[in-house]
């Protein structure tokens, strides 16, 4: 049986310039942008080329959350993004 992480949770301000940032800056494809309701959407970017884990975009609900982003690993590095062209 082979295991892996499908999906790995980013809480962003704001669903189409997180798309967007992340499409310009990194290379990044948006994969899946599934309506939830209202306010909620299910994205999934990811790196072009990636056939393993991804981002699945979370939108802030609240001031707790909203704090949180740019510091989601409370300042530690959590994520490192090699890319091999």
């Amino acid at each position: 049986m082979f295991n892996k992480i499908a999906h790995i949770s980013l809480v962003v301000k704001d669903y189409d310039k997180a798309i967007d940032s992340y499409a310009q800056k990194l290379d990044f494809v948006h994969i899946k942008d599934t309506r939830i309701d209202e306010s909620k959407r299910w994205v999934i970017i990811a790196p072009t080329g990636a056939k393993e884990c991804c981002l699945l975009l979370a939108k802030v609900t609240n001031e707790k959350q909203f704090a949180s982003i740019g510091n989601q690993t409370g300042s530690r590095s959590g994520w490192i993004f090699p890319f091999h062209r």
